[in-house]
């Protein structure tokens, strides 16, 4: 991870985005992010195989299942879970010490876990992105060369039930008004938290 300047007498915030797989929270994250370099992305590690325009260590830390389980054992994680068949953890330690710098952090994470990060740390502000249908979600995911989309759709039922657990919500239906959206709301709570918005 970058070393930031410390914003000296201000914590970092915690953004969370989430939302059901295929959604495009990468995309709108990774959107700002290129706007605001006072803001870092939260790397999670997996188990899932390497997808080709993915790179380690700057999308994921991708590790086998035996290497995450001895990280659980050690407490590693701030949240982790099972996602499809797969393991993703969020690691403790980066993420603290950079909101101890003053500086915002991005997590892109599942709605579980989402949840798990809130119960711990009160402070986060969670952001629930959403696709405008059930048939657009299909149409990404089948886009990406994702399998098993019925197993996944059934996994999206699940999380809009727990969306009203979200503070703030996106549709991401066009992608500029979706960044739009996703960036006044950063803005916002940066507001309300006496941060300058950069």
């Amino acid at each position: 991870m970058m070393e930031q300047t410390p914003n000296v007498g201000k914590k970092g915030l915690l953004f969370v985005v989430s939302g059901p797989s295929g959604v495009g929270k990468t995309t709108l994250i990774k959107m700002f992010l290129k706007e605001d370099q006072d803001s870092v992305f939260s790397i999670s590690y997996t188990t899932r195989q390497r997808r080709k325009f993915e790179t380690d260590r700057e999308d994921y830390y991708f590790v086998d299942a035996d290497t995450f389980k001895k990280m659980v054992e050690k407490d590693y994680f701030l949240e982790w879970e099972t996602v499809h068949g797969y393991l993703y953890g969020t690691p403790k330690k980066e993420v603290f010490e950079t909101l101890q710098k003053g500086t915002d952090i991005f997590l892109d994470i599942d709605v579980r876990g989402a949840i798990s990060v809130k119960e711990k740390y009160p402070d986060a502000c969670l952001i629930f992105i959403e696709s405008p249908s059930k048939e657009a979600l299909i149409k990404r995911l089948s886009s990406r060369g994702e399998k098993a989309i019925d197993l996944r759709m059934r996994r999206v039922e699940e999380e809009l039930e727990k969306k009203y657990l979200f503070q703030y919500f996106v549709i991401n239906d066009k992608l500029s008004n979706a960044y739009g959206d996703f960036k006044r709301i950063i803005e916002t709570v940066r507001g309300l938290n006496g941060k300058d918005n950069r």
